[in-house]
């Protein structure tokens, strides 16, 4: 299978791309079966986070560079990376848009597109083989899955800008001291640490969870109209059962129990 699932515990998996699916992943039936299981976790209410990493040498390179070859040669490329796009694009918002914590365990390189999904996560943590590059432009092409949004939060713009105009691959200490990624682990730990931080992170109510997109439409709202958004949210959240159980742990001297 292309994408391997394993249960850590009852609120967090871990989602693994197989050697061949991590090496050029992006067909229509990886696609196809990493939007299936990626919308099954984040759809399931008692799965709170989840792990994203790959195999070996690669995180997830992206496009197969055959298959971009042979749909150019019959004049179907268009309508092929449509149809690929069509997949990835929305699944990059139902991951950004979710309360489903997701952390990137970039265990090797993550380039194109599969970048896009590293850049996508809350969290990244990489181990000295992660690394992390545009290859857009060696292609005569432009970026896709959201890589020229996602990068320029994390790292600024102009930064961006020379990273895909100058078709850069960045060494994982390199992403580490831009901000492109949060940590930086030996291979051996980089698992244990993602869990970890997938864990912790998943440990937040819903509605807090939730304040996942409040951080990524600032950038985009006017002050006023954030202050209305932030008003709804935290209104709705003194509804849930959750902000009951936070109040007793405050007033209880404990840590809360938000399972």
């Amino acid at each position: 299978m292309p994408v391997e699932l394993e249960p850590i515990s009852d609120k967090t998996i871990l989602v693994r791309l197989t050697d061949e699916s991590a090496t050029n992943a992006f067909d229509p039936e990886f696609m196809s079966e990493l939007d299936l299981k990626l919308r099954q976790i984040i759809d399931d209410e008692k799965i709170h986070s989840f792990i994203l990493t790959g195999t070996e040498k690669f995180f997830c390179a992206g496009a197969n560079i055959n298959e971009f070859r042979k749909h150019y040669d019959k004049g179907t490329i268009g309508k092929w990376i449509k149809q690929m796009t069509d997949i990835l694009h929305p699944l990059i918002l139902k991951i950004r848009n979710s309360n489903t914590i997701m952390i990137a365990a970039v265990n090797g390189a993550a380039a194109g597109a599969g970048l896009g999904l590293a850049l996508s996560a809350d969290y990244r943590i990489a181990s000295p083989g992660g690394k992390f590059a545009a290859s857009y432009f060696s292609l005569g092409l432009s970026p896709d899955g959201g890589t020229s949004w996602l990068l320029p939060r994390l790292v600024g713009s102009q930064k961006s800008r020379i990273f895909f105009f100058e078709n850069q691959v960045w060494s994982a200490e390199m992403c580490l001291e831009y901000g492109a990624v949060d940590e930086l682990v030996e291979d051996s730990l980089l698992i244990e640490k993602s869990i970890k931080k997938a864990n912790d992170w998943g440990s937040w109510s819903k509605a807090s969870r939730s304040s996942k997109d409040l951080l990524d439409h600032q950038e985009n709202n006017d002050l006023e109209s954030h202050l209305k958004l932030e008003q709804r949210r935290i209104i709705d959240a003194g509804f849930t059962p959750e902000f009951s159980e936070g109040v007793n742990a405050f007033l209880e001297k404990r840590k809360a129990d938000f399972s």
